[in-house]
């Protein structure tokens, strides 16, 4: 990585965000819809050597927002993809070996507190009066309910520039910068289920004994059993997102029996790992994530996400800066930020199935028919394209789950980190060890 830390024209009288973004204006060129020119010699040769190492999962880690990173604002976005608890270690214990951490609101909760991540200014993003609701209040809608578990707003703020105490309400300093989300539910072969599935409790129905699975990443895993216990009714949870160790030792003897009688066929970590079980057959049920159906889809194999009458759970992640970013890097590191939420990756990312955190920018950037199956579940009029331009669904197909109010309406819990986390990961490891 060079480093631009050092010797950068500090001393110009002029602000570095303001050379970042004035020379682009004055070059008629704007963030988001080109490759940004006309900075003078030594500006445009520092912002070519810059790089930002950007660690996540590979939900988001996406190489081609890599590559329009670099022909829009010129630096070098260097991604790194790791499993969900890899990044949470390593945000945790090697700061300095990123500079941006692409992670999860669970994630924030262990990792904020400890001081690696700076707090970001508000009044520097210039789409946050445009940030979907959940992010803020916590709420879709003026009446909606906050669901249980790690809601993005309960840690998506501190209560001060140098704090690390997450704020009861929204303050000017942001833990992250939400970037992407969804409502998740259970990914079937309808082709193979032999039965309609209308609740989380089929996961564990004798019938697909040795064809069901389950994710392996215990803050999300764990919510899912514990919709499915719910949903049976063999347990009773003051807060799912928050268990008390009875809870999670009965959620967790529910899950043991179910897979010593041989119901699970596997326990899945990775993208690719649910894709391929349920294309090749050897899973007809299973937690699963959005884009994984419609890679299975892609393959011209059935597999639907299926709407559960018990609701969804829910997840969310977002951007955060590291604590060492100073100078044109953390200049930098917002303008990539406001650029994020400017449209184009907004739009990308529906595509998947995913959802945008600025609603309005998105939509700029997508067809009226992509947004109509999208985000207002409406029938597609016209085939509707994968972001690589591959065909996803046919005309008339409509997307599982409806409209965006629909699906972000319907969220029970959140991924969570628990007051008994330790206990529950330990619980955890213990069941898909037995």
């Amino acid at each position: 990585m060079s480093d631009t830390r050092s010797g950068s024209p500090a001393t110009t009288g002029v602000s570095r965000r303001a050379l970042l973004k004035g020379t682009a204006a004055a070059a008629g060129v704007a963030v988001g819809s080109g490759a940004i020119t006309g900075f003078p010699t030594i500006w445009a040769q520092n912002i070519k050597n810059i790089t930002l190492r950007q660690i996540g999962t590979g939900v988001s880690n996406l190489n081609a927002v890599a590559d329009k990173v670099k022909a829009d604002l010129g630096f070098t976005l260097q991604m790194t993809a790791l499993d969900s608890d890899a990044v949470t270690q390593r945000a945790a214990t090697q700061p300095k070996s990123y500079d941006i951490a692409d992670i999860e609101y669970w994630i924030a909760k262990k990792i904020f507190p400890a001081g690696v991540i700076q707090p970001m200014d508000v009044g520097k993003l210039k789409n946050f009066d445009k940030i979907v609701p959940i992010f803020v209040n916590g709420k879709l809608t003026p009446s909606s309910a906050i669901a249980q578990g790690t809601a993005p707003h309960s840690v998506g703020f501190v209560e001060g520039k140098d704090s690390t105490k997450f704020a009861k309400s929204p303050t000017q300093w942001m833990t992250l910068i939400p970037t992407i989300y969804n409502a998740d539910t259970l990914g079937i072969r309808p082709d193979l289920v032999g039965r309609p599935i209308s609740s989380w409790k089929d996961l564990l129905d004798p019938a697909f004994k040795g064809k069901a699975s389950l994710l392996n990443i215990p803050s999300i895993g764990i919510m899912d059993a514990a919709m499915v216990c719910e949903a049976m009714g063999a347990v009773t949870y003051g807060d799912k997102g928050n268990m008390t160790k009875e809870e999670i030792d009965k959620t967790l003897a529910i899950m043991t029996e179910a897979k010593k009688a041989g119901q699970f066929r596997a326990f899945w970590k990775s993208f690719d790992e649910s894709v391929n079980l349920m294309s090749s057959g050897e899973v007809i049920i299973q937690s699963m994530w959005s884009p994984a159906v419609a890679a299975v889809r892609a393959k011209g194999i059935p597999c639907v996400y299926q709407p559960l009458k018990e609701g969804y759970r829910a997840w969310g992640g977002g951007l955060g800066l590291a604590k060492h970013l100073t100078g044109l890097e953390l200049d930098a590191a917002y303008e990539y930020i406001n650029w994020y939420l400017s449209g184009w990756v907004g739009a990308y990312l529906n595509r998947q199935g995913y959802y945008s955190a600025v609603l309005d920018t998105a939509k700029q950037h997508m067809s009226a028919d992509e947004w109509a199956f999208w985000m207002e579940g409406k029938p597609a009029k016209t085939d509707i394209l994968n972001p690589e331009g591959k065909v996803m669904e046919k005309a008339g197909a409509v997307r599982d789950g409806g409209s965006f109010e629909e699906r972000m309406g319907r969220v029970a819990c959140w991924n969570a980190v628990m007051d008994e986390d330790r206990y529950m990961v330990r619980k955890w490891n213990e069941f898909i060890a037995a």
